[in-house]
């Protein structure tokens, strides 16, 4: 039987920290969730064992604490947030896979704050350079976890890193939220993925998809 994992996830109160906690609360895993908004997380907590009995979920005191249990780390929280989170869990998460979902977004959702050579989740590379930085969930809506098909398609999540074993241990953890995941290749490709994200975003702002929106690829 393969060995359970323990998935921290930081920001876990959040939009799209919820989704993702309460999409892997349904897979084989042991899940750490860690929010600055304790009531919210406690709620979460047992609104997740409600309807999942059989869910290996708890709250964590700290995200050291989390980080230091953890297999995998999952940063759901703001690009902005990235660099204090990473300077808490640095000596935690040595050698272990931590996602960047974030997108560098402006604040008039025009363009990014981060430059044309770099990404979100290479500055964290950087921030934790002993870590298994990789990109993930950063194309999909909070929404599109509870509806991971749409218009009869099953969305496509897309992921990239440098390390190729932890890029099959996300893809995983793609496929248990609903998602048909894609390795788009190593970590810089995640200055596409983040741009993709922004224009999904303006896209939907103008033609109002209710932010239930996801890229497929369609091939033969």
């Amino acid at each position: 039987m393969k060995t359970k994992q323990t998935v921290a996830v930081i920001g876990a109160t959040g939009n799209m920290g919820s989704a993702i906690a309460k999409s892997l609360s349904k897979g084989n895993y042991r899940l750490l969730l860690k929010s600055n908004k304790q009531d919210e997380l406690d709620a979460l907590v047992k609104e997740i064992k409600s309807r999942n009995g059989n869910a290996d979920i708890e709250a964590a005191v700290c995200p050291v604490e989390a980080g230091w249990e953890a297999d995998i780390i999952i940063l759901a929280i703001p690009y902005e947030a990235e660099k204090e989170a990473a300077e808490r869990i640095r000596e935690v998460a040595n050698q272990k896979i931590v996602v960047s979902i974030a997108n560098p977004l402006n604040g008039t959702f025009d363009g990014l704050l981060t430059t044309p050579d770099t990404s979100a989740a290479e500055e964290l590379q950087k921030l934790l350079p002993n870590s298994k930085v990789i990109k993930a969930f950063n194309t999909t809506f909070a929404a599109d976890f509870s509806t991971p098909v749409i218009d009869g398609k099953q969305v496509d999540a897309f992921i990239a890193g440098n390390d190729e074993d932890a890029l099959q241990i996300v893809s995983e953890l793609v496929a248990t939220a609903g998602f048909r995941p894609i390795i788009a290749g190593d970590l810089h490709v995640s200055r596409t993925l983040e741009n993709m994200q922004l224009l999904l975003i303006r896209l939907g702002m103008k033609y109002n998809y209710n932010w239930l929106a996801g890229w497929k690829i369609l091939h033969n």
